[in-house]
């Protein structure tokens, strides 16, 4: 990118650019790449015109007809799928195996809702399968349908999935009929932005149905009012405070947070040293280290494991981690970037301060010993660090403190009741994986631990490679986990479209509810 561009913000059926000058950067040579310019807009414009015209153009179409729009959007992203890749690159540090995370990840969750929608048919809301009698004649029924909540969805996202956070949340919306007000992460809006323009310069978005805010979006909370949707991914301290406005406390608005997250990984007490699953976990340690160079809400950050094994996997995986090679991912070979900012490494090394104070470094710690790239700056850069806490009974940083980067611990547990003590001193997770060949080590763990997470993977040596991973939120399944790690839930299939669907008891008479309802698209009781 020669020239620095500045970035505007899409709403009211057209863009728009505000004051001010915020810089993105590249993370691996610090270069300016463009200037988000987002002080002084009207956001109560943005947040009108998705009221009035984008409902009104989403209410007039079917789940089909709502679908087909999302696959047109998905074709269209997918025919500048490499220019996205090129931007994620260079705003973000991405590597290729990053950007399948990111872009095509963004791009398949789109897809999977089109192909969704499309078996809805032409219904425009939800009916439960039975009704309810509620007289002994039969003639007064109850039938539970489900419609399109009177609002409108702001959809604030982190830095880290530009892409994939986006179209994650806007697929489900959009298809249960709500309009969105998408808000991306300042320091790596690049990539959402060059998204929506793509659309919008194939006329892809019907007026109102999809905006754009790149920049400050201060006042953007009070424009909302009762029958809205907040839905927020980032950190647990900007939760609390989106939770305590007024129009989530006292407006009613509906609030969803997916926050921070201890996600563990569990050895199982069967495994030892030499065997095919013991492989399998060592690898998938260092592959959710090293991913997004390890800023994944999903990522990996406690490490669990048999204390007759702890010095044996604390070898293993330092051996793994240092074969990593750390630069800039333009360059061939590269397999981590750096992290998103200067201001993100800072972060991730003041939480390193709070570990290390409790925790051996086993590896890792501090800027790569050696940079891959003849352009490439230290300033962003956080090798693959692995520690080691010998007692993480007494040890409560290991399991309140989450470093966003390349950052895990390693902790024994001496039995299975340990195991799970140890994973619930997290306080709710979005994920944990179990490594295992033993049925009822498995079941024993998912008693346990299940009620702490959104989501268990459990390996075992039948499995193998035959999944995507620990990291990856697959849009078939719920992504969200109790406690600290937000209390939402996003994705599942149908699932995902309920935070924008309300629930109603109908009644009436019943042969009449019958035939009113006839058309209705079934829900399946997930």
């Amino acid at each position: 990118m020669a020239d620095t561009i500045a970035l505007g913000s899409y709403f009211d059926n057209r863009w728009q650019m505000g004051t001010g000058s915020v810089s993105l950067i590249n993370p691996v040579t610090l270069a300016t790449l463009a200037e988000v310019r987002g002080e002084g807009l009207d956001l109560g414009t943005a947040v009108q015109c998705a009221r009035s015209e984008g409902r009104n153009s989403l209410a007039s179409m079917t789940f089909a007809e709502r679908a087909a729009l999302l696959r047109d959007m998905a074709d269209a992203l997918q025919n500048d799928r490499d220019h996205y890749a090129e931007l994620a690159r260079q705003n973000s540090g991405n590597t290729p195996g990053d950007v399948m995370f990111d872009i095509d990840g963004g791009i398949a969750a789109l897809k999977f809702y089109a192909g969704m929608g499309k078996k809805l048919g032409n219904a425009k809301r939800f009916v439960e399968s039975e009704h309810q009698p509620l007289d002994r004649e039969g003639h007064w029924a109850a039938r539970h349908i489900m419609t399109s909540v009177p609002g409108i969805a702001v959809h604030i996202n982190a830095f880290n999935f530009p892409s994939w956070g986006m179209w994650e949340k806007v697929a489900p919306s959009l298809l249960a009929g709500v309009p969105a007000i998408v808000k991306p992460a300042t320091a790596a809006a690049l990539v959402s932005h060059a998204m929506i323009r793509t659309l919008t310069d194939a006329g892809l978005i019907p007026s109102g149905v999809l905006s754009l805010i790149c920049g400050s979006a201060r006042t953007l909370l009070d424009e909302l009012d009762a029958g809205d949707v907040v839905a927020f991914t980032g950190s647990a301290d900007t939760a609390a405070k989106l939770r305590a406005h007024p129009a989530v406390q006292i407006r009613g608005v509906r609030f969803q947070a997916e926050a921070d997250s201890l996600n563990s990984a569990i050895l199982g007490s069967d495994l030892d040293q030499g065997s095919e699953t013991y492989g399998l976990f060592l690898r998938e340690i260092q592959k959710e280290m090293t991913v997004k160079s390890g800023q994944k809400c999903t990522a990996i950050r406690r490490i669990l494991v048999p204390e007759t094994l702890l010095d044996d996997v604390a070898s293993d995986l330092s051996v793994q981690l240092t074969k990593t090679t750390v630069g800039d991912p333009a360059a061939e070979g590269v397999r981590m970037g750096p992290l998103q900012s200067p201001e993100q490494r800072e972060a991730a090394r003041t939480g390193l301060e709070q570990l290390t104070a409790v925790c051996e470094t086993v590896c890792g710690g501090d800027t790569p010993a050696s940079l891959t790239g003849e352009n490439a700056k230290p300033d962003c850069f956080l090798a693959p660090t692995l520690l080691l806490c010998r007692d993480p009974d007494n040890s409560n940083a290991v399991h309140d403190t989450e470093v966003f980067g390349p950052v895990a611990t390693l902790m024994p547990y001496r039995d299975l009741s340990h195991a799970a003590a140890l994973v619930a001193r997290g306080k709710g997770s979005l994920v944990s994986s179990l490594f295992t060949d033993d049925d009822s080590v498995a079941s024993t763990l998912i008693d346990q631990t299940a009620g702490w997470h959104g989501r268990l993977l459990w390996v075992d040596a039948t499995l193998g490679k035959h999944h995507l991973g620990h990291g990856t939120v697959m849009p078939q399944c719920i992504h969200g986990g109790p406690g600290r790690a937000g209390g939402g839930q996003e994705l599942g299939g149908l699932r995902g479209l309920t935070l924008y669907l309300q629930r109603t008891a109908l009644q009436g008479q019943t042969d009449r509810l019958a035939a009113i309802t006839a058309g209705d698209a079934v829900w399946p009781g997930v």
